[in-house]
This record gives structure tokens, sequence and C-alpha cells, in this order.
């Protein structure tokens, strides 16, 4: 008997803090106007997408004292955006990445609550914790909690949130035939959550929404992310795009819930990935390379050297060899608000590595720094992308992929016209949304 193909997930990822997209395409647009939150979210609601994915940064990062201004500087508020795009889509879910580290448990059930209801059913959350006191000190507890404690309050921040949803069981009110006024049950809403890292009790004034509670997404690759991941999320957000990777995150995720009483269905593996579309797969690598050298300025190159070598390189020239001496061991001197600081768990290890890289390779600063900052998944024609993709998700290396166009917010229509229809012909995707919510969409809702 055939095995049935896998169905393939799509996600459009709105970019946030990154080096992905490229600022000097004429086709870029503003990250603060509506109207490019628009543009993304509608293309992917017209590929039938299975949600729109929005980054966020907290504090706007700083580098040797300035804002860091190669990227992307500034960031609407999530839940402000996400409820406006409700309004003008129908079917697409609507995935926001809100900290648990900094936020409170009831505030963000009631928004995410909320947004469910606005949107008949299509909320995400992306919860992630932060480690980051830079970012804290917008906030009036501070940001530093040890990797430990950040992971125990964020597990402990999702199950008290979905206390709150649950303390509304979908029957509480009740409109009372004689006067046409809505009744509710003297008991909906009530909680009391006492440990130690909240001790809340009163009531949650959001009445149940479509889903019951949203759809929970979660990025993190380390032990306690994946534990975490196993235990609570809906999704995972992983870098793991490639078949070898890919496959062993996969099984080793998927493995995990067992223990948890969850089955392999009830969570889906989502890698982040890049695509360069051409009309033939010479054209595409081409075109590939071009956008490499536009997301990787000289400037860019010398801002990721400094992460690693944790020192002022503004004198260095990004075209000759890497700096001779070794990285600076200890507390970032130069770096503030970047997740990529902590990537390099040991620089000269990381900088010996790059030395021999550049030197078999004959690579400048600038070149070695676009060799290891690669993010280009998918290179090649409409059909050779299809192909690629399918082939990944069939050999259970990933449940499907969060796009991330490197023009914003028009860099998904290539995509959404030439390789969809492929898939769709395939059998590999759907050609029409099938229930009302993100969890139809992600195969949650049996």
């Amino acid at each position: 008997m055939t095995k049935p193909r896998k169905q393939i997930h799509l996600a459009a990822h709105f970019p946030g803090v990154n080096n992905t997209t490229v600022w000097s395409d004429p086709e870029a647009g503003s990250h603060i106007e509506f109207s490019s939150f628009v543009k993304l979210a509608q293309t992917a609601e017209r590929a039938k997408f299975d949600f729109f994915f929005l980054a966020e940064g907290l504090r706007l990062r700083e580098q040797n004292g300035r804002i860091y201004d190669l990227d992307v500087v500034g960031r609407p508020d999530t839940f402000a955006v996400l409820a406006a795009l409700a309004a003008v889509t129908d079917r697409l879910g609507l995935a926001g990445t809100i900290n648990s580290t900094f936020n409170e448990p009831f505030e963000v059930a009631r928004q995410f609550a909320s947004l469910d209801h606005l949107s008949a059913g299509r909320a995400a959350w992306n919860v992630v914790t932060s480690w980051d006191a830079f970012t804290g000190e917008n906030f009036r507890r501070g940001g530093y909690l040890p990797q430990d404690q950040r992971y125990s309050r964020a597990e402990t921040f999702m199950r008290t949130a979905w206390e709150l949803f649950d303390s509304w069981h979908g029957d509480e009110v009740v409109a009372d035939k004689e006067t046409g006024r809505f009744l509710s049950n003297p008991d909906a809403g009530a909680f009391s959550h006492h440990d130690r890292h909240f001790d809340i009790q009163g009531r949650f004034p959001v009445p149940r929404s479509p889903q019951g509670r949203p759809v929970i997404l979660q990025a993190g690759d380390s032990e306690e992310g994946r534990e975490f991941a196993a235990a609570t999320a809906d999704a995972i957000f992983t870098r793991h795009g490639t078949l070898e990777a890919g496959q062993a995150f996969y099984s080793d995720v998927k493995g995990r819930l067992a223990k948890h009483g969850r089955t392999n269905d009830q969570l889906v593996i989502l890698p982040a990935a890049t695509f360069v579309l051409g009309d033939t797969d010479a054209e595409a690598h081409e075109k590939a390379h071009e956008v490499r050298l536009a997301q990787v300025s000289e400037q860019t190159a010398i801002k990721f050297l400094e992460q690693l070598w944790n020192t002022d390189l503004s004198a260095h020239d990004p075209n000759g060899p890497l700096p001779a001496f070794d990285p600076v061991v200890g507390d970032s001197l130069i770096a503030k608000g970047r997740a990529s600081v902590r990537m390099y768990r040991d620089p000269i290890a990381t900088a010996h590595e790059w030395r021999a890289l550049a030197e078999a390779k004959s690579l400048t600063s600038r070149e070695l720094i676009i060799e290891v900052t690669g993010r280009q998944n998918f290179i090649g024609s409409p059909a050779t992308v299809a192909n690629a993709l399918d082939d990944l998700v069939q050999a259970d290396a990933a449940d499907g992929f969060i796009l991330v166009p490197h023009v914003t917010p028009g860099g998904l229509d290539e995509f959404a016209d030439r390789v969809v229809p492929l898939l769709q012909e395939r059998g590999s995707f759907r050609t029409d949304y099938e229930g009302p919510t993100l969890r139809h969409h992600l195969g949650l809702e049996k």
C-alpha cells in the first residue's frame, strides 16, 4: 500500500532583528508602516500558508555604544499589529513572539485570548525566554535569569497561562430568554495559582476563545529548549534545515513526546528557511551570490567579526585576512542585546576554525563571514526548490518551513506564484483551507 504524502506546512516570517533583509533592493519597504505587514500577510493567505509569524525586538541593539543600524531597527507592538491584521485576513494564522521572562501570565493570557476572539481562532504564541540583562533594563524586574531558571519560569508561565485560558469552559455565558441579557456562572474565570514564580488569584475576564488557547510555538536548540518544546509546544521553530541535521533534530524531539503523553502528530517541526528563485538553477545561484553580497556589506562583515572577537575592529580591512590575534574572552565589551553574542561558546576555537576555513578557501574577512553566516536553504528554479523542499519533508527532516524572504514585504510573491502551485500539483500542499482555525491548518484539530 502506497504511503500517503505528508502535507507540508508553510509559514511566512516577517523579519525582525536580522541581517536577512536586503535594504538596497529597490523593492525593499518599511518595517514600521502597516502596509508592509498587510502585503506579506495577504500574500501568505493567498498562497494558503498556515500562518504569518512576527518576530519581536524589545530593545534596539547596540554595538560600540551606538544603535546597530545595519539591519532592522524598530518594531511596533506585536499584539497591535496582529490584531490589525486579523481585520484584513480571513484564514491565515497570526503568530506573535512574546517573552516569558519579562511579562506576566495574566497580561499575556488576556491579550492572546482577545486576539483569538478577534481572529476567530487564528492566534499563536511563540514563547521565548531571555538571558539578556541589557534588554531587561527596559522592565521593572530586570532581565537576568540563569538558563535553568529561565526555562523553569517559562514552563510555569505556560502552565499558569493555561489555567487562565481554562478558567472558562465555554458554557458559562448563556442568554436569558426573557431579557436577552447574557448571564455568567458565578465561578466563571476564577483562578488561583501560587508557586515560587507567580502568586496570583482572581478572575480571568475573557471568555473561552475559539481555540481554547493559542497555538504554542517555541524556538530553542538547547537540551532545555528541546525538552520544553516536547512538553508544551504545538510547533517548534528550528534552524536545522538540511537533511542530516534535520532528521537528527526531528528524531530527537519527536522521540521525547511519548514520556509527556503526546504523539508525533501533536508537535510540528518547522525550520526557518530562505530561498532564491530564478528561471534556471544557474540564474538562481548567480542571483543568490548577489543577495549574499548585499546581505553582508563591508560594514556588516566588520560587525560580525567584532561580535566574535569582542573588540573594536573599525580599523580592520574587511577585504583582507582575519584578525591575527585571538578574541577577547569574557563579558561582551562590544555588542548589547544581540543573541548572536552567545552563539560562540568557545570564541577562540571558533576563530581558529574560521582561520582554517579562510586559509583553505583563500577567503577575505568579508568572504569568510558570507560563508559562515549563509542562510540560503533553497536556491534554484521553482521546480528545483519545490522538489528540495518536498523531499526534506517526506524524509522526516521537517514537517514544513517558516520562510524568510530577503526582501520585505514583496519577497514572498514569487514563491507564492511559482513554487506553491508545483507543491499543490504533487499533492503535498493544500489547495484551500479545510478548517477555520490555525489548529486545523496545522493538523492539531482532529
